[in-house]
């Protein structure tokens, strides 16, 4: 299978086969050269927005010249292409969830497929048995010209990732896709060659006794068991093995490929090693520069490390599988919403665990919540629960657990240059979206970003924020969690009322959905009707000045009644305001839920109730809004059960003693939101260009997906009706 043919020519006008490896790449570096362009290009509009905002612009987040409505439409019609999603449906005695990838990464994938395979094919006949040969060599040389793309999207200092503003976790999936893709013109080129050889029955001869063609089946056979245990089940068993099988079989196949291939296209393989040692090298050397305590004297004399590592940590339990890592004063700088890979090798040697950071350079500490799964997460819980109570590490001088960070990575677009930002958080997911709003809070109070250093220079983050309304929501299991962020949910709330008092029009909406909490969704045992009349008349005098949500607001223990959420619009009316206190003031000490025919019940692990119901909160006429939505538990034997069309209103009385988990203008509902209603809320009052973001398990991923790309072609957006572009950007859980 000897391939030292690069320049022979195959026919007449059949172009040279180095030729059609540059055609390849030239394809390739057209696409980098596009998302660079793109990538240049928002940066530059981030400045342009910002620079108008400190000059007090009514709307710097709205196009207005011709060039840039004309840009604002193309991207609006591609986003609502790449964003839509492909989707595939079984019949539900399958048990099988299949993945939905969004139309632009399948374009991307497919487009890389499709140009490989043509020029495997061009202007040869795949009929002629006698061109089978030729064939066999052209799809030879194009699978060799792979490579260097399969490095280049591997790596996670990712120079494709810089150029087009993307991260290495992003690129990994074409790196995989682009793996199959070279499985396939493999298989080609062996495929053509027994083609070749299968009339004279000489397939085996050539196994057996050629050596050539037996390291090239190898290495087929190596190359497939790659693509096989990079699916997501196999990864997701075990990651360690993963990796490590990974490396073992990336070196076995490049040396099988080394040897069964000629010297004319070993530069290809070259590239590829080269890239790989790149991306090793650069990594290793910045992990040596951030972990050892020798490049840090001033950190070391100040916080008194007297070991050879920089980073120490204090590893403290929270809920029952969830443990907090905190790294205070950390040698490295980040930005909101990215992750670090995290590595303890006194408790678990020789692994590292992608976590993203819950802080901001603001805190002076670099912090994560870590789920106990199993493996090395659960080591780092019952350490947690082991030192739990001693004295605490930042005490001892020197003291704590020490850690290596590998990192920051990961990237998102500065949210400050977007007029509405709309952040929806599932679990843990509020890891990632927490640090984005309390980022933007804090570029309100300060006129500075996290980021933000000297002025002046091109690169350098730029003072001042554009956006002027913040909607964040957070869905989670149970009330236990609220714990994790209370009291920075707390500092938000505090710190907006007090940027109102200075007269700045910014607004920050908070909200939490309990989706599987008992104490919330079956302990209320009262009917007080006499009370309905008042929240009536209450939902009667606020749907007067807006919409609104009317809401029972959690406590340890009981809920009470809140009326929390603000008309639209900026500026309320103050009279208003009092009636509506008043109102409350007579129902401080009790809740009302109604039973609609809209709420839904499941059941979740060991029998627990979990309410699944869609809550309209911005629609004052829906039964499943004016009030937490109650589900009756039948996991369980229940003390009361209600009709599903029962309209009663549920009380309970708060107790004296007990003290809200949240601030109290924070509502917190039985229940799932409705994507669509509240980022459309957003959208209506937006005066420029919005973004939503979102961050959790697959399921609210893909609702908040359906719902920007649905509400992006029903609003028409930058397209001659008003309605401003929407940016959305999708983070999910895993490796």
């Amino acid at each position: 299978m000897d391939m030292g043919m690069g320049d022979t020519v195959m026919g007449p006008g059949v172009p040279g086969l180095f030729y059609l490896q540059n055609m390849y790449w030239a394809a390739v570096g057209a696409v980098v050269a596009a998302g660079t362009a793109a990538n240049v290009y928002n940066y530059l509009l981030y400045r342009q927005r910002i620079s108008a905002a400190r000059r007090a612009g009514p709307t710097p987040a709205k196009p207005r010249l011709f060039h840039t409505r004309a840009i604002a439409t193309t991207t609006a019609i591609l986003r609502e292409l790449s964003n839509a999603t492909c989707s595939f449906s079984l019949p539900r005695i399958v048990r099988l969830r299949l993945p939905c990838p969004t139309l632009g990464r399948t374009f991307l994938v497919v487009a890389n497929t499709i140009a490989a395979l043509v020029l495997c094919f061009y202007k040869l006949n795949t009929g002629d048995r006698w061109s089978f040969e030729n064939i066999g060599y052209r799809t030879g040389f194009i699978t060799i010209c792979q490579l260097p793309l399969l490095f280049l999207l591997a790596g996670k200092r990712n120079i494709i990732g810089y150029m087009t503003g993307s991260s290495h976790e992003r690129l990994n999936v074409l790196h995989r896709w682009t793996a199959r893709t070279l499985l396939l013109t493999a298989t080609i080129h062996m495929g053509y060659f027994f083609a070749d050889w299968a009339p004279y029955g000489y397939i085996g001869t050539k196994i057996k006794e050629d050596s050539t063609t037996q390291r090239g089946v190898i290495a087929w056979a190596i190359l497939l068991w790659i693509c096989i245990s990079s699916t997501t089940p196999v990864r997701g068993w075990n990651y360690e093995f993963f990796v490590l099988q990974h490396i073992v079989s990336f070196v076995a196949f490049i040396a099988m490929v080394y040897v069964h291939t000629p010297p004319e296209v070993h530069v290809w393989i070259w590239i590829s090693v080269g890239l790989f040692a790149f991306d090793r090298v650069l990594r290793a050397a910045y992990n040596v520069y951030t972990n050892l305590a020798f490049f840090y004297p001033k950190h070391k004399r100040e916080n008194g490390v007297s070991t050879l590592w920089a980073c120490k940590a204090d590893i403290t339990p929270l809920t029952p599988n969830t443990t907090r890592i905190t790294i205070r004063d950390p040698p490295v700088d980040w930005s909101p919403g990215q992750h670090v890979f995290l590595s303890c090798h006194s408790l678990t040697p020789l692994q590292a665990h992608p976590f993203t950071i819950c802080s901001i350079p603001e805190d002076g500490k670099m912090e994560f919540i870590v789920q106990s799964h199993g493996g090395a997460t659960k080591k780092l819980r019952r350490h947690a629960e082991k030192t739990h109570g001693l004295p605490t590490q930042v005490e001892l001088r020197g003291g704590g657990t020490s850690v290596a960070i590998e990192g920051p990575y990961g990237f998102v677009r500065p949210l400050r240059q977007f007029d509405s930002v709309v952040l929806f958080a599932g679990s843990t997911g509020i890891t990632f979206t927490l640090p984005l709003l309390r980022d933007l809070v804090q570029s309100w109070k300060t006129g500075y970003g996290s980021c933000c250093t000297h002025k002046g220079s091109l690169l350098n983050t730029p003072a001042g924020a554009v956006t002027t309304h913040i909607r964040f929501i957070w869905v989670v299991k149970s009330s236990a969690q609220l714990s994790w962020f209370a009291t920075q949910l707390k500092q938000v709330t505090k710190d907006v009322a007090a940027l109102k008092k200075q007269g700045k029009a910014v607004r920050v909406e908070v909200s939490v959905y309990i989706t599987c909490d008992e104490t919330f969704t079956t302990e209320q045992e009262s009917i007080f009707p006499a009370l309905q009349p008042a929240h009536t008349a209450q939902r009667q005098l606020l749907s007067q000045h807006g919409p609104v949500q009317e809401v029972g607001t959690l406590y340890s223990g009981a809920s009470i009644s809140s009326a929390d959420e603000k008309p639209t619009h900026l500026e309320t009316n103050r009279g208003v305001d009092d009636k509506v206190k008043e109102l409350d003031s007579s129902l401080a000490s009790l809740t009302d839920a109604t039973q609609s025919p809209l709420v839904q019940q499941s059941c979740g692990p060991n029998g627990t109730c979990c309410c699944t119901a869609p809550i309209d909160t911005d629609d004052p006429e829906s039964t499943s809004s004016t009030s937490a939505a109650v589900c009756t538990c039948n996991c369980r034997p229940s003390s009361r059960t209600q009709s599903p069309t029962d309209d009663a209103t549920i009380l309970h009385p708060q107790p004296a003693t007990q003290q809200p988990l949240l601030h109290p203008s924070i509502p917190i509902l039985s229940g799932r939101p409705v994507p669509r209603i509240l980022i459309r809320r957003s959208l209506e009052q937006a005066r420029g260009e919005s973004a939503v973001v979102v961050c959790g398990p697959g399921g609210l991923i893909r609702d908040v997906r359906r719902a920007v790309v649905g509400l992006s072609d029903e609003r028409a957006v930058c397209k001659g009706t008003g309605a401003q572009g929407i940016w959305l950007h999708c983070e999910g859980f895993g490796y």
